[in-house]
């Protein structure tokens, strides 16, 4: 990758390809922050120009489209040279970027806050799902573009949809206390959520099918179990035993509905003690810079970081490599990587843990 020597305030890949999106950001930003650039990375060149009136925001591609987010409206162009615009859309205030392409949808926040939009890219039909009461905190979709998850500046709940009839299929409680969701990331088989928020802390859910009723997801939880196992076996250096103590799941509950035992079956009890949680949760990092800018201290709020969406370094960015290995990213001053794996314990329960990391920015 090349060495702009210069700020970026977002950047986003088109797979394993050699095209990245890229916004200029930061203190002495590369490329104007009003600006997409196209860069392609074999050629050591920029290939495509947006150019917008407005920062911004987040930029997406697909191999035939280009998606981009401003404060107050979703554009979509065909990926060709020259770029063709498809259409554009209007938002309720976006100020993270917050949108998500698929290879037959588009998803982004609606006109009214807490609101959720998909179009069909083919037909351009628009449905409408009211998920939140309050706005929009995070979203992503399914490798398969099946399923849509969003979550709320409330940060308790997750929320489940089903992209073909926009019903909502699941609710899914990462914590009673509200929280930030720093980011939500469905496995590569469409049947687990990654999950991190500023508790610190990586929730594991299962996700049911999106044509199924949520008891689906029990047997999403046996066919994985039954996966983990078998990987296990394949690969011996992610047992459980290779994480360090202080890095192994704390939080074990395979059966999701009963973390209660008996409350959850009686009547009239709290929502709380029914909802369905992870079943499993690791620590995860994240540095004591809360601002997460230029400078400041906690007496002395820190001044936004130009062109960067919310004007914070980004945290507990999560990725899955397969479907039992998840990355978690972080900016700021002690921005690294942590590489947790799931696995199955000798009485068939599943636990998540961290099995390696390593700082790339601040000290070594």
């Amino acid at each position: 990758m090349e060495d702009f020597n210069a700020g970026i305030g977002a950047a986003e890949m088109l797979g394993r390809a050699n095209y990245v999106a890229l916004v200029g950001g930061g203190r002495n930003p590369k490329f104007p922050t009003n600006k997409v650039i196209i860069w392609d990375d074999a050629k050591q060149l920029a290939v495509v120009t947006l150019e917008f009136q407005s920062q911004v925001l987040r930029a997406l591609l697909s191999r035939s489209q280009i998606l981009v987010a401003v404060l107050n409206s979703i554009s979509l162009y065909a990926f060709s040279s020259p770029p063709k615009k498809i259409s554009s859309y209007e938002t309720a205030d976006n100020p993270l970027g917050l949108c998500c392409l698929g290879a037959k949808i588009v998803a982004f926040p609606g006109r009214t806050p807490g609101q959720v939009q998909i179009v069909e890219i083919g037909t351009g039909n628009v449905s409408i799902i009211p998920a939140h009461g309050s706005p929009l905190r995070a979203m992503c979709l399914s490798p398969n573009g099946e399923i849509l998850a969003t979550a709320s500046e409330t940060g308790t709940l997750v929320r489940i949809f089903s992209t073909s009839n926009c019903a909502r299929i699941s609710e899914l409680r990462r914590g009673v206390d509200p929280a930030h969701i720093f980011s939500l990331a469905i496995a590569p088989s469409s049947t687990l959520l990654a999950v991190t928020s500023d508790k610190a802390t990586l929730h594991i859910f299962d996700l049911p099918h999106a044509s199924s009723s949520s008891s689906s997801s029990s047997t999403n939880h046996h066919h994985h179990a039954a996966a983990l196992a078998a990987a296990a076996a394949r690969h011996s250096h992610t047992s459980r035993s290779s994480s360090p103590s202080s890095s192994k799941n704390t939080n074990t509950n395979e059966n999701n509905t009963q973390k209660y035992g008996l409350l959850s079956r009686l009547p009239l009890l709290p929502r709380l003690f029914s909802d369905t949680y992870s079943f499993a949760s690791a620590p995860i990092a994240i540095d004591d810079d809360p601002h997460s800018a230029l400078s400041g201290s906690p007496a002395k709020p820190a001044v936004p970081i130009p062109g960067v969406p919310g004007g914070k370094a980004r945290k507990g960015v999560v990725g899955w490599l397969d479907d039992w290995t998840v990355l978690v990213v972080g900016a700021g001053r002690d921005g690294r990587w942590e590489k947790f794996v799931l696995g199955v314990d000798g009485s068939g329960g599943r636990w998540v843990g961290r099995q390696g990391w390593k700082r790339y920015l601040g000290g070594s």
